[in-house]
């Protein structure tokens, strides 16, 4: 048991050791404000950075967005000729009638004329 109480005492010894106050190293505060400052200069360089990626970024979804317009108008356009073509297709397969009829009524006109 005595055994069991010397090794509660050197736990205890222990915790209060790991718990007791000790002072800063000298260097620490000058440390740490060295940093600081140091991650304040970096974060006052990168701040334009941030607003020159944020202008990037806009400009190219802006690109983007602009082709993608002028893709879908393109797109439109080749509808719009593909439909136009084919009204003039269809005009012409009318007109072509419309000749053929006039020539067989001309033809027939002229064998009952007799020339």
């Amino acid at each position: 048991m005595s055994d069991e109480l010397d090794g509660m005492n050197e736990f205890e010894r222990q915790v209060a050791e790991a718990l007791a106050r000790r002072p800063a190293p000298p260097a620490l505060k000058r440390r740490i404000l060295t940093e600081r400052a140091r991650r304040v200069e970096i974060e006052r360089h990168s701040r334009p950075r941030i607003w020159l990626r944020l202008a990037a970024s806009i400009l190219l979804v802006g690109i983007l967005a602009g082709a993608g317009l002028w893709q879908h108008r393109r797109e439109e356009e080749r509808h719009r000729g593909e439909e136009v073509r084919r009204q003039v297709m269809i005009a012409l397969g009318i007109t072509a009638r419309a000749l053929d009829h006039v020539e067989t009524r001309l033809a027939a006109h002229d064998h009952d004329t007799g020339e």
